[in-house]
């Protein structure tokens, strides 16, 4: 009986990544965070808000890998590199979700840059696609997203992103496209200590999600994070840790019925003296 239940509940949400397919946040500190990360300004905004990308300071390289409720059907995998310039940011990454009788697929490059003292905004191409087994074939597109961030002071920051503006079909039937999401959120830097975040997601086939977290650092380079999402009800924590050049971020989510959702990442970022 609980198989049957845990199929039902994997079955529709198979359906759900359809319906949203394309759109996948990436690296383990959103993800600890609950995914309330647009307007987090490290190498992972190349898949959350390529606006806050403007703000990196170094280069970054990044692999990421996520697995949704256990289950070897559920698993992503990230990567990004971002290359600050004399003027603005150049990024690549790409993100893999499924197995073989279902996976999807997104690759992409953008650009990103400082417009005033205040204003970082960015741009993105994806050529995207999914694939069905066999039998069913694969569809491929090309898609483009962009994103705001603006420092409305030292401590407190907003960010905009829009995800596929221009609505890439996904079939010619029923006239079925890749999902546009837009996010909207904000920051706040405490103390040295502690931000805390918040955020509203729309998929334009479902509804709000609003999501909130808080990371703390607890000691020198040791990061604590936890966050919470309402559409679907999702609750996170993770930790992070910096040595030298090399961060770990590590954490999970939890779903009442789904059960948890480990992820994890490893991010370079070169010092400044090397840039």
């Amino acid at each position: 009986m609980y198989k049957h239940y845990r199929f039902v509940l994997l079955f529709l949400f198979h359906v759900q990544i359809i319906h949203a397919q394309g759109y996948l946040p990436m690296g383990a500190r959103s993800n600890s965070l609950a995914n309330a990360s647009v307007t987090l300004p490290d190498a992972w905004a190349f898949h959350n808000n390529p606006g806050a990308l403007g703000e990196v300071k170094t280069m970054s390289i990044g692999l990421s890998y996520e697995n949704r409720f256990l289950l070897k059907q559920l698993q992503t995998q990230g990567v990004v590199y971002a290359q600050p310039l004399k003027v603005g940011v150049i990024s690549v990454g790409a993100q893999f979700y499924g197995y073989k009788q279902f996976r999807t697929q997104r690759i992409g490059a953008g650009y990103s840059m400082k417009l005033a003292k205040f204003l970082f905004a960015g741009v993105q191409l994806n050529y995207q696609g999914v694939t069905l087994n066999e039998n069913y074939g694969s569809h491929h597109s090309i898609s483009a997203e962009a994103g705001v961030q603006a420092l409305i002071s030292e401590k407190w920051r907003i960010g905009v992103s829009v995800y596929n503006i221009g609505r890439a079909k996904l079939s010619a039937f029923e006239n079925d496209r890749y999902t546009t999401v837009m996010r909207l959120g904000t920051s706040y830097t405490i103390s040295d200590k502690v931000i805390i975040m918040a955020e509203a997601m729309k998929h334009v086939d479902h509804k709000i999600d609003f999501k909130g977290a808080v990371e703390y650092q607890a000691f020198k380079n040791f990061f604590l994070r936890v966050g919470a999402a309402s559409a679907p009800v999702e609750f996170t924590f993770g930790f992070g840790y910096k040595w030298k050049v090399l961060q770990v971020d590590v954490g999970t989510g939890y779903n009442q019925q789904l059960g948890w959702s480990p992820n994890f990442s490893l991010t370079y970022i070169a010092n400044k003296k090397n840039d």
